[in-house]
């Protein structure tokens, strides 16, 4: 079953064409992942769904419901929400302070049990729950990043780079907790410059060049991919 519909999505900035009518699905309980090159539209096409940048035309459904022009908080309350590039922790605000911010919308009860949650996935951010966001290591930032999100108990859980700047064995982690999250019931939209390490995770993956999906299918499937092995991994085979 489709929970995140793309249909014709077309964004523009000025006179720049950055979506040119891409449509595609996410469906539930799958990690979907977008590749591509720097410029391609992926991250346009997280915050679009988001509502955190206008569309020229098109439309996005989400769980059968229209969320062109909603607000951003409305579609959180609905269960969707974006872990942003580059991680964006307050960093003035210690690791609970960060987390609690996530769970704003939730009544106590329910943020205590997220809180709980959380703790459970990643256990340095219970034990750094003291420090100062601005002082954690990169990997331990993302791991905010991500528990922050999860503290809306969301339905989907959008990701921007996640390993962007990250060591080899951190990101291997995160790419562990990512499969755990899914594992659990949440549908995951993943853009990943890490084309390898994405197709390997992904139920589904989709390449995207310069505004358009060019080409899209299973993950393990286009891993195989010779064009796309050649222009993403380095190597063809």
């Amino acid at each position: 079953m489709s929970l995140l519909e793309i249909r014709d999505l077309k964004v523009c900035y000025g006179g720049i064409v950055a979506l040119n009518g891409i449509s595609f699905d996410v469906n539930e309980s799958e990690i979907v992942t977008l590749i591509g090159a720097n410029g391609a539209g992926k991250s346009t096409t997280l915050r679009s769904i988001m509502g955190l940048v206008p569309l020229t035309s098109g439309t996005i459904f989400y769980d059968g419901v229209k969320i062109n022009g909603m607000e951003t908080r409305k579609i959180v309350e609905m269960g969707l929400v974006l872990v942003p590039e580059g991680r964006r922790v307050f960093p003035n605000l210690t690791t609970l302070e960060n987390l609690k911010i996530g769970g704003y919308l939730q009544d106590s009860k329910n943020e205590q049990k997220a809180l709980e949650h959380v703790y459970e996935l990643f256990p340095r951010l219970q034990e750094r729950h003291w420090q100062l966001a601005g002082t954690l290591s990169g990997g331990d930032q993302q791991m905010l990043a991500v528990g922050r999100a999860l503290m809306a108990n969301p339905k989907v859980i959008m990701m921007d780079e996640p390993s962007l700047g990250l060591a080899p064995l951190v990101v291997k982690d995160i790419f562990s907790i990512i499969r755990k999250i899914n594992e659990e019931g949440v549908t995951v939209l993943l853009i990943e410059q890490n084309a390898n390490v994405a197709l390997k995770t992904a139920h589904q993956g989709y390449v995207m060049e310069t505004g358009n999906i060019t080409n899209h299918g299973p993950g393990r499937e286009l891993l195989e991919n010779v064009d796309i092995r050649s222009a993403y991994l380095g190597k063809s085979k």
